[in-house]
């Protein structure tokens, strides 16, 4: 059966160590198996910004499967019917855009988990597959449903937001954040502001007992999160990877 999202973060807690997650944004196998053996705990496949979709997406969790790697998701949206197929395809992980509001967290929630906890219908068709059939009966138990925390909004109902069953935590996105509070999107913030927002987040989200992750652009900026109690921080996107690869080889060879 495939890897169990919930073993990697339980096995990363009891190494007293953030979750260390990889980003794709392309729909290349290839890609996916040239990252696996390298550490990565789990990857997040994006739907929203990326190049990948859901025929895509299930091809990939394919692949995933033999690797021996947890896959999570970014859907495109807080979209029921997307959420739906990403779960039933064998995503354990949904890393859901936009979360402003607990009515959007309860959407989120809804279509995350079965009755009677929410209103995911029933056809786990490839999930039942990856880890057995009897995968509903404990769904809920190994899902990790994040909400994404981006927009002033957002911060401003975030203890409503954390309050909501079925939302595990939140995956902080410094871009839109940093655009809506100081109308730069910075993916790795400078500005005061936007950092004691950031880890203010982080705090809140930790002490209510729920699970709190952010995004990085570079590998300096997921070390630096790494030192700062995050459960589980987000290195660079396979294009950032394989552009800094590109660079440093040009360089190299060019001898600049």
């Amino acid at each position: 059966m495939t890897k169990r999202l919930s073993d990697v973060v339980a096995t990363a807690r009891a190494e007293g160590r953030p979750l260390l997650n990889g980003w794709m944004m392309t729909p290349e196998p290839a890609v996916l198996e040239a990252m696996a053996p390298h550490g990565w705990d789990c990857v997040t496949l994006d739907l929203q910004h990326g190049q990948i979709d859901l025929t895509q997406g299930r091809a990939l969790a394919r692949t995933a499967s033999g690797l021996e790697l947890p896959l999570l998701a970014r859907p495109a949206w807080n979209d029921v019917a997307m959420i739906s197929r990403l779960l039933d395809d064998g995503f354990e992980g949904i890393i859901c855009p936009m979360i402003n509001s607990a009515q959007d967290a309860r959407r989120l929630a809804a279509a995350a988990h079965y009755a009677p906890r929410g209103e995911r219908s029933f056809g786990p068709v490839r999930a039942r597959v990856a880890f057995g059939a009897d995968y509903w009966k404990e769904a809920s138990d190994n899902l990790l449903i994040l909400a994404m925390i981006e927009t002033r909004e957002a911060l401003a109902a975030l203890p409503d937001i954390i309050a909501v069953d079925g939302i595990s935590g939140v995956y902080v996105g410094p871009a839109d954040l940093s655009l809506t509070m100081i109308g730069q999107p910075t993916g790795e913030p400078n500005d005061p502001s936007v950092i004691a927002a950031v880890d203010d987040v982080r705090k809140a989200v930790q002490q209510s007992g729920r699970f709190a992750a952010v995004h990085n652009l570079t590998v300096d900026h997921t070390v630096k999160m790494s030192g700062n109690a995050w459960d589980m921080v987000t290195g660079p996107s396979d294009i950032a990877l394989l552009a800094g690869a590109s660079v440093d080889a040009v360089r190299r060879i060019k001898g600049k």
